[in-house]
């Protein structure tokens, strides 16, 4: 069994901070690329950040300057620290992992519950 559990959302004013965590947990044994995506309201859901296992990150072009993704490997853990923020970034926040499960030959996507951030104007 594998987890993702998110947590850091929360209410903020417009051009505060928020650092959201991610701890994938259970019968792991490697993870390759974790990312953060997000999902407005009416919205399709959108990749925000992504780190690779060796640490290459890539952005969205609207976080840009303003979030970073960081990894530790040693407890399967990211973190996205968020400045800056705006309304229009107000929305449930996902985390993804490709993970290679202890005693499997192939990877699977796992997704996270989400957690709500909420950026008022």
């Amino acid at each position: 069994q594998v987890q993702l559990v998110e947590s850091g959302g929360g209410l903020v004013q417009t051009g505060g901070s928020l650092r959201l965590s991610c701890a994938a947990s259970g019968r792991i044994f490697s993870i390759n690329s974790m990312a953060w995506y997000r999902q407005a309201p009416g919205k399709q859901r959108e990749l925000v950040a992504g780190i690779t296992g060796g640490g290459s990150t890539n952005y969205a072009d609207s976080v840009k300057g303003r979030f970073a993704i960081s990894r530790t490997n040693a407890n399967n853990t990211i973190y996205l620290q968020m400045n800056s923020l705006k309304p229009e970034d107000t929305a449930v926040y996902y985390c993804n992992a490709d993970i290679l499960p202890l005693r499997r030959t192939y990877t699977s996507n796992y997704w996270g519950q989400g957690t709500q951030v909420t950026v008022s104007s």
